[in-house]
């Protein structure tokens, strides 16, 4: 959420229908289609969600034979490992037993290029749509949310040793009742803490 204040202004349907390449309008007039790379034309289109779908399960399929189950945290905990390595060196980082024992780093870790290619492709695709923007948050209250919502995050991804991702992609395909139990604690959590920071910030 790093970046301007300003809010990225929402396409109008009569912009995005230009953009797909119509130029009717609803009463009747017409407006101009601009005129757009094959590139970013292809990325400004909405995949259908039962395609998007399908495709990442026959992908997740091949890479749970090849490799393991998709996950994101493990991946993401190694790289804020390194991080952590590179500024306070790794005399420091093994003071902290979860990284000697538990979680010892190594680059060859597999995860780790599965969460850069999800980042990388995320904001390639962003950026050839136009979509791409930056958002700095503009009261402190929203500043402390975020700050308290990622350590909590990252707490509970470390006593549940899983993430969202292998919870709704391995955990719940599996027919597994704690990949199900997961899932209702996620919503029930993502619709209390949205009226939170709805009330907070007088949304």
């Amino acid at each position: 959420m790093l970046g301007f204040s300003r809010r990225y202004p929402k396409r109008s349907a009569a912009t995005s229908e230009a953009v797909l390449g119509g130029g009717s309008i609803a009463g009747g007039g017409s407006v101009a289609a601009p005129q757009v790379g094959p590139i970013k034309a292809l990325f400004s289109k909405t995949l259908d969600p039962v395609i998007a779908l399908m495709i990442i399960g026959v992908a997740d399929g091949f890479l749970f034979i090849i490799v393991g189950a998709w996950t994101v945290g493990g991946g993401e905990t190694a790289m804020t490992g390194f991080i952590g390595k590179a500024i306070f060196g790794n005399e420091v980082l093994h003071w902290f037993p979860y990284w000697s024992r538990v979680f010892p780093l190594d680059p060859m870790y597999w995860k780790i290029y599965i969460s850069f290619g999800m980042l990388f492709g995320a904001f390639v695709g962003a950026l050839l749509s136009g979509d791409f923007y930056l958002k700095m948050p503009r009261h402190l209250g929203e500043w402390a949310m975020i700050t308290i919502g990622g350590l909590l995050m990252g707490i509970g991804i470390r006593l549940a040793f899983i993430c969202n991702i292998s919870t709704f992609f391995a955990v719940t395909t599996e027919m597994n009742l704690a990949g199900y139990l997961a899932i209702t604690g996620i919503l029930a959590g993502a619709w209390v803490g949205t009226q939170i920071y709805k009330k907070a910030l007088g949304g």
